[in-house]
């Protein structure tokens, strides 16, 4: 897998300070995506045990509330492989920390087995987030005033009881 940036303190991509992964590689080809460099999967860097440790640094200090996995889309198939280990050493290295994660992908269709993107390490993913962003990127159903979503058919869902702050969350 390869990533094309990592943003160290974003404030943008979910609650609080967060620390977020750009993955390279998406097939949606939404219209109107803000980054469309990162449909391919070549893109940006390799995704190293170093670029792990990194990021697991950037997520120690207590002002730092999660970690935001974006795109490129984490749900395609090769990202899947490459971030189910790493999430899961972020949880168990940071169980207070909340991980939230961007998909063009709707959640109960193509996450689901027997989904479109269901893969054997789906769940293992699943398992360790705490929020997931579902949908494609909707040209036309762009709203600005969304906290957190480009358009107004994706989706914030909570996952295993986890309550956002509703003020971020409207």
């Amino acid at each position: 897998m390869n990533y094309s940036i990592i943003k160290e303190f974003d404030i943008a991509d979910g609650p609080g300070v967060r620390v977020s992964l750009f993955v390279s590689g998406c097939r949606n080809h939404c219209k109107g995506c803000f980054q469309p460099e990162t449909w391919d999967f070549a893109y940006g860097k390799p995704f190293t045990e170093e670029v792990e440790d990194h990021i697991l640094e950037l997520l120690k200090p207590d002002y730092i509330q999660g970690l935001t996995l974006l795109g490129g889309d984490p749900f395609e198939e090769e990202n899947q492989r490459a971030l189910a280990p790493f999430l899961m050493r972020v949880k168990a290295e940071f169980p207070e920390k909340d991980i939230w994660c961007y998909t063009g992908y709707t959640f109960d269709v193509d996450l689901v087995k027997g989904g479109k993107k269901y893969t054997e390490v789906t769940d293992t993913i699943l398992s360790c987030l705490d929020l997931v962003v579902d949908g494609r990127f909707e040209e036309s159903l762009k709203d600005i005033t969304l906290l957190f979503r480009g358009s107004s058919n994706q989706r914030l869902i909570p996952l295993h009881g986890y309550v956002p702050p509703e003020k971020h969350t409207k």
